[in-house]
């Protein structure tokens, strides 16, 4: 929802909140996706002399 030309900050709350309540309901996530901190981190490569 674009509400830049909103000025009135209470005004643009209601316009949000509204249409909030009228788009369509997002899926749920995959049981097998992990998010943000849950995430496999990635180990840092060696720096410095090659290994190979």
């Amino acid at each position: 929802m674009n509400t830049k030309h909103v000025e009135d900050r209470v005004e643009r709350k209601r316009l949000k909140r509204a249409a909030r309540k009228k788009a369509a309901p997002k899926a749920k996530r995959a049981s097998g996706v992990a998010r943000g901190s849950n995430k496999r981190k990635v180990k840092k490569l060696a720096k410095g002399q090659r290994k190979r």
